[in-house]
């Protein structure tokens, strides 16, 4: 099913982490599920899924229920299931080394120090698959990491952080219809022109 491409954003399943930093890739997928007007509500393969179209090509959004330190288990199953090359995987996920509400995008690369990257990486074997970084930024002085991700979004940064899982959603859909590199160029670098103004058509 090669014209399938794969969406999961990462998280914690249960309502005590919702909104917090380490489910920014949980609420892209959400972005995504009400834009494109698929329901992301069946349970399989360790996930809950929805499959529907973005620009007329066939997506399957997911949010792997393992906990993110197993995320990996989930979405090898699905990957393997649809037997579905490296490139038509796309993940989004949290990154505090980068400042609250930007973007990367990158076309493959190592997990940096994000757990549930690892688990996809050594799931997979292979770390060859688009993701996409939303920045959550540094925790303060004084915090652990692990308690710092798992913080509730707060009024000082919150709305920069939902403006970058927005953007991050229209990155994810610029990249199933344009394709990794046109995406990169709109979405990374001067985030607000390239991506806002230039790629509304993937909003619309």
């Amino acid at each position: 099913m090669e014209n399938l491409t794969i969406i999961a954003g990462l998280g914690n399943p249960g309502r005590k982490y919702d909104n917090t930093r380490h489910n920014v890739g949980f609420n892209a997928i959400d972005v995504l599920s009400a834009k494109y007007s698929i329901k992301v509500n069946r349970l399989k393969h360790k996930a809950l899924s929805g499959e529907g179209t973005i620009k007329e090509n066939r997506v399957l959004l997911v949010k792997p229920q393992t906990f993110m330190n197993l995320s990996g288990e989930s979405i090898r199953d699905i990957v393997e299931w649809y037997k579905l090359p490296m490139e038509k995987l796309i993940v989004i996920y949290d990154d505090a080394d980068l400042p609250a509400g930007s973007l990367r995008i990158r076309p493959k690369g190592s997990s940096g120090t994000h757990n549930g990257m690892k688990s996809i990486i050594y799931q997979l074997q292979s770390d060859d698959f688009p993701r996409i970084r939303i920045g959550i930024g540094k925790a303060p002085e004084g915090w652990e990491l692990a308690d710092y991700v798992l913080s509730k979004l707060s009024a000082g940064d919150g709305k920069t952080i939902w403006q970058g899982i927005e953007k991050a959603a229209a990155a994810a859909a610029a990249i199933v219809d344009l394709g990794i590199e046109a995406a990169m160029n709109l979405y990374n670098g001067n985030q607000k022109e390239n991506g806002d103004q230039q790629h509304q058509e993937c909003r619309d």
